[in-house]
């Protein structure tokens, strides 16, 4: 018996822009909950209109991590925002040192 994997990739770059419709088709979070990550401070819309935010593409890996941190751990927004936030701050920490490590060599 043969077992056949399938998976979605997008390609990323740091200047295409998408809606908050995208983000919520994409990443399988309601649009409140895609709001409460903007609230929280996880996602950065690039502009101030509510009613027509912009995101950055990378937006969608952090709104699908969100959602499956969500569903997988059954968080709260709250309890998903502080997820979230320790993964940033834990990545950010591994860079650095990744940096300081390159830089002794």
């Amino acid at each position: 018996m043969t077992t056949v994997h399938i998976s979605e990739s997008i390609w990323l770059n740091d200047s295409d822009l998408c809606s908050l419709a995208h983000i919520v088709e994409v990443s399988g979070l309601a649009e409140h909950d895609v709001l409460d990550l903007v609230e929280a401070g996880i996602l950065e819309p690039t502009n101030d209109d509510p009613h027509n935010y912009l995101f950055r593409i990378d937006c969608i890996v952090m709104a699908r991590k969100a959602r499956r941190l969500r569903d997988d751990f059954e968080l709260n927004p709250e309890g998903l925002a502080l997820a979230l936030n320790l993964l940033r701050r834990v990545s950010q920490l591994e860079q650095e040192l990744a940096g300081l490590r390159t830089k002794r060599k």
